[in-house]
C-alpha cells in the first residue's frame, strides 16, 4: 500500500487521493480529454492556416469565399473528422490495427503510413527554416532590412530608407525610394535576395542539389531533436506539451492581430481580404478550392486523427469532440486572415501599391512577404521573433501527430510486450531515419524538392485514400453495423446528418474534390523556374507510391485468404476480423461478447507479471508438444489456438 502511494506521489498525484490509472493500460490513454482536444486543435491547425486560407480566400471572392467554405465545412469536414475520430476511438488501434474491420483494405492503412512519412519529412524542414529566421531575429537590426550586404544584387530594392540622421534627408530618401520601387519593373526585396541568396543559396534547378546548407541542417537537427523530446513517453509526455504549443499561437496571433489594425492602411488590407465578390460564387473552381481547403487543412486520410483518437477511453464523446476541433481549425484560418491581411495593407499603403502586388501565400507568404512588412514596424525584431515563433508551434503541433502515427501503427502492428515497453526506442528509431531522409532538402535545391513533395506526396492520393475509407466503412463492413459500434460506444446513434454525410454526400463531395484536383492540375512551377518532366515523374510516382498499398495488399490478402474460388477467398478478405472490435474485454459486450474458446491473450495485460511468465513458459512447452496447432496471426503476432483449419 504505502508502495502505491509512493508511486502515485511521483506520478503527480495528491496524497490520499486514489491514483488515476490508465483505461487501456497496455497502450495508456491521453491523461485528460483536454490533451487530445488540444493535440488534435495542434494537429488540424497547422502552417496551412496562416500561408493558405487568406490568400485563397482573397483570391477566390473574399468573403464570398466563405458561403462555400463553410458549406464544404458542414458536409465533407465534420462528418469526415467525426468518421475517423470514431473509427480510431471504437478499435483503440492506429491507422494499421484498425483495418480489423476489412482485412483486405488494410493497404488504406499502408498509404496513410506513407503519406504521414512524406508530410513528415518535409514539413520540419520547413519548421527548421522558421527556426533558422527566429535565431538570426535575435539582433538588433534584421538582416534583410536593406540592400548593402554581400547577397544583393543591382536589382534590390529596399522599403526601408538608410537615413544619415537628418529628417529632411529620410523623408527624401524614402519618397526616393518609393519611387524607385514603383517605377522600377524588375524589383527584387532584400527579404527575397535574403531568402533566395543567402539563406537557401538556392541552385539552378533541381538536378544541381550543390552543397547542403550548415546552418538549415542544424537548425534541422534542432527541430527533430524538440519533436522527439516531447514524443519520448508518447502521449503522455506530448499531451503535456500542447498546453503551450497549441495555445500559444493564438496568443501570437491576437498580439500581431492588436498592433496590426493600429497600422496606417490595415483597413484596407482587411478590407480587400473581406470584400465579397458574389459573382465568383458561380464559379466551380471557387467550390474546388473551398473544398480542398476544407480536406487538407483538416488532415483527413493522413491517419493522424485515427491514431490520436485511439488514445481516447473508450465512451468518450468523440462527436462532441469532432465538432469543436473542426470549428477552430476554421475560425482559425479566418482570424489569421485578418492578421496577415492587416500587415499586407500596410505595407501596401507605404508602397503606394496594390494590396495583391504584396499578397502572397505558401512559403512565399512566409519567408519573404511577411518579413519585408516586418521591417517597416518600430522594433521589427520583436514583431519578427514572436511570428516565426508562432509558425514553429503551428508547425510542431502537426510534427507531433505525423511522427507519433508512424511510431503507433509500427508498435501496434509488432504488438509484443518488448515493443511496447520500448516505445521510446521506436520513436528515436523514426526520428532519425526522418532527419536523415530530411538532409537533401537542406542542400542548394532543397526547396526545389520540398515544394514537389508539398505538390505531388500529399494531393490526389489523400482524396482517394479518404474516399476508399468512406466506402469500405459504409459499404463493406456495411453502415447499419458502423451505426451500432458509434452507438454502443457514445451511448447513442450517430444524429440522421451525419449518417446521410457518411453514405452519400461527403464521397460524392470527395470524388467532386478529385475530380476538380485533376482537371485543374497545372505541372509546378516555382516563380519563373519550369520543373523538368523527369522531376514531375518523380513527383507522380510519391503520389502513386500510396495509393498503389491499396490494391496490392488487396490482392495479397485474397491470395491468402481460405476459399475454392476467387469469390469465396473475396468475401472471406472482406469480413470483419474476429478480433475487430472494442480493444478491451470489459467493452466487449453485445455481438462483440467473448467466446469460451476464444484465445486468452486479450486478458494478458491484466495479469501480473509473474503470472504473465509462467503462462508464457508453459505455452512454450505446449509449442513443442504440438507446434502444427500454431498459426500466423493478422498483426504479425503469434497466437496458439485449437483450431484444426491453419488457414482458417
Amino acid at each position: 500500500m504505502e508502495e502505491k502511494q509512493v508511486a502515485g506521489i511521483l506520478n503527480g498525484a495528491v496524497p490520499g487521493e486514489p491514483v488515476k490509472k490508465d483505461e487501456n493500460s497496455r497502450r495508456g490513454n491521453w491523461g485528460n480529454q483536454i490533451e487530445f482536444v488540444l493535440t488534435s486543435v495542434g494537429y488540424a491547425v497547422g502552417l496551412g492556416n496562416v500561408w493558405r486560407f487568406p490568400y485563397l480566400c482573397y483570391r477566390n471572392g473574399g468573403g464570398a469565399f466563405m458561403l462555400p467554405y463553410f458549406i464544404m465545412l458542414v458536409f465533407c469536414g465534420i462528418p469526415l473528422f467525426f468518421l475517423e475520430l470514431s473509427f480510431g476511438q471504437f478499435a483503440s488501434q492506429g491507422c494499421l490495427g484498425v483495418w480489423k474491420i476489412s482485412p483486405m483494405f488494410k493497404g488504406v492503412g499502408y498509404g496513410m503510413m506513407v503519406v504521414s512519412t512524406y508530410i513528415g519529412i518535409y514539413y520540419n524542414v520547413v519548421i527548421c527554416i522558421a527556426f533558422y529566421y527566429f535565431f538570426t531575429s535575435m539582433t538588433n537590426l534584421l538582416p534583410w532590412t536593406y540592400c548593402n550586404n554581400p547577397w544583393n544584387t543591382p536589382d534590390c530594392s529596399g522599403v526601408v530608407p538608410q537615413s544619415n540622421g537628418s529628417i529632411a534627408n529620410v523623408t527624401r530618401t524614402m519618397v526616393d525610394g518609393v519611387s524607385d520601387i514603383v517605377n522600377r519593373t524588375k524589383r527584387t526585396s532584400p527579404s527575397e535576395e535574403y531568402w533566395k541568396h543567402y539563406v537557401l543559396d538556392i541552385s539552378d534547378g533541381i538536378g544541381n542539389f550543390g552543397e547542403v546548407r550548415l546552418p538549415i541542417l542544424g537548425c534541422l537537427a534542432v527541430s527533430w531533436v524538440v519533436v522527439f523530446l516531447c514524443l519520448i513517453r508518447g502521449v503522455k509526455s506530448s499531451g503535456k506539451v500542447v498546453y503551450f504549443t497549441a495555445t500559444f499561437p493564438y496568443v501570437v496571433l491576437t498580439i500581431l492581430f492588436i498592433r496590426g489594425i493600429t497600422l496606417d492602411g490595415a483597413i484596407n488590407g482587411i478590407m480587400y481580404y473581406l470584400t465579397p465578390q458574389w459573382q465568383k460564387v458561380l464559379d466551380a473552381k471557387v467550390w474546388g478550392d473551398a473544398a480542398s481547403q476544407i480536406f487538407y487543412s483538416l488532415g483527413c486520410a493522413w491517419g493522424g486523427l485515427i491514431t490520436m483518437a485511439s488514445y481516447n477511453k473508450f465512451h468518450n464523446n468523440c462527436f462532441r469532440d469532432s465538432i469543436i476541433i473542426s470549428i477552430t481549425n476554421c475560425a482559425t484560418s479566418v482570424y489569421a486572415g485578418f492578421v496577415i491581411f492587416s500587415i499586407l495593407g500596410f505595407m501596401a499603403h507605404h508602397l503606394n501599391v496594390p494590396v495583391s502586388e504584396v499578397a502572397d501565400h505558401g512559403p512565399g507568404l512566409a519567408f519573404v512577404a511577411y518579413p519585408e512588412a516586418l521591417t517597416l514596424l518600430p522594433i521589427s525584431p520583436l514583431w519578427s521573433l514572436l511570428f516565426f515563433f508562432m509558425l514553429i508551434l503551428l508547425g510542431l503541433g502537426t510534427q507531433f501527430c505525423l511522427l507519433e502515427t508512424l511510431v503507433t501503427a509500427i508498435v501496434d502492428e509488432i504488438g509484443t510486450d518488448w515493443i511496447i515497453r520500448n516505445k521510446t526506442v521506436v520513436t528515436l528509431c523514426v526520428a532519425i531515419v526522418g532527419f536523415l531522409l530530411g538532409v537533401p532538402l537542406t542542400t542548394q535545391a532543397g526547396i526545389y524538392w520540398l515544394l514537389l513533395m508539398d505538390n505531388y506526396a500529399a494531393s490526389f492520393s489523400l482524396v482517394i485514400i479518404s474516399c476508399i475509407m468512406c466506402v469500405c466503412i459504409m459499404y463493406v463492413y456495411g453502415h447499419r453495423n458502423y451505426f451500432k459500434d458509434v452507438e454502443m460506444m457514445l451511448g447513442f446513434p450517430p444524429p440522421l446528418f451525419f449518417k446521410i454525410c457518411w453514405r452519400f454526400i461527403s464521397p460524392v463531395i470527395i470524388s467532386f474534390i478529385l475530380i476538380f484536383t485533376v482537371i485543374q492540375y497545372k505541372p509546378i512551377t516555382y516563380n519563373d523556374y519550369v520543373y523538368p518532366g523527369w522531376s514531375l515523374a518523380i513527383g507522380f510516382s510519391m503520389a502513386l507510391s500510396s495509393v498503389v498499398c491499396i490494391p496490392i495488399y488487396a490482392f495479397y490478402k485474397i491470395s491468402r485468404s481460405p476459399g475454392a474460388t476467387f469469390r469465396e477467398r473475396l468475401k472471406h478478405a472482406c469480413q470483419a476480423h474476429p478480433k475487430w472490435g472494442p480493444a478491451l474485454r470489459e467493452h466487449r459486450t453485445g455481438r462483440y461478447a467473448p467466446t469460451a474458446s476464444e484465445d486468452i491473450a486479450e486478458a494478458r495485460p491484466f495479469k501480473e507479471k509473474d503470472e504473465l511468465k509462467e503462462e508464457l513458459r508453459e505455452e512454450d512447452n505446449e509449442r513443442k508438444d504440438d507446434i502444427s496447432l500454431t498459426i500466423q496471426g493478422s498483426n504479425g503476432s503469434t497466437n496458439t489456438h485449437n483450431n484444426p483449419n491453419p488457414s482458417a
